[in-house]
């Protein structure tokens, strides 16, 4: 497995638990903060704490996705990227619309023979 594989590994495992501390989060002070909380303020791990550490904790997790995808752009190796775009297109010999005949049924332009490979 090369490092952008790691790398796109490691992102989505964080995604994931970014999303449960979201989800875990209240924005009107309930969630888990006020399940773990319950009123008291002399309690080790209350309702601030619990807030302030989900805040920090959703931060954190935002951060290192964020570097972790700058860090797999620049390991990311992609032989094609900087080759500038080949077609294979000929243009047209005759770009003019079908003109009517005497009799009234419209001609179209004569096509040129296709290239043979």
């Amino acid at each position: 497995m090369g490092l952008f594989q790691f790398f796109m590994v490691i992102i989505m495992i964080l995604c994931v638990l970014l999303v449960l501390v979201v989800l875990s989060q209240n924005p009107k002070g309930g969630g888990l903060s006020s399940t773990f909380g319950g009123g008291g303020g002399s309690q080790m791990f209350g309702v601030q704490r619990t807030n302030k550490f989900l805040d920090n904790t959703t931060w954190g997790l935002f951060i290192a996705i964020i570097l972790l995808i700058v860090g797999a752009g620049v390991t990311h190796e992609n032989p094609n990227a900087l080759k500038p775009i080949k077609q294979n297109v000929t243009a047209p010999a005759n770009n003019l619309p079908a003109q009517p005949s005497a009799n009234g049924a419209a001609q179209l332009p004569a096509q040129p023979a296709q290239p043979t490979k």
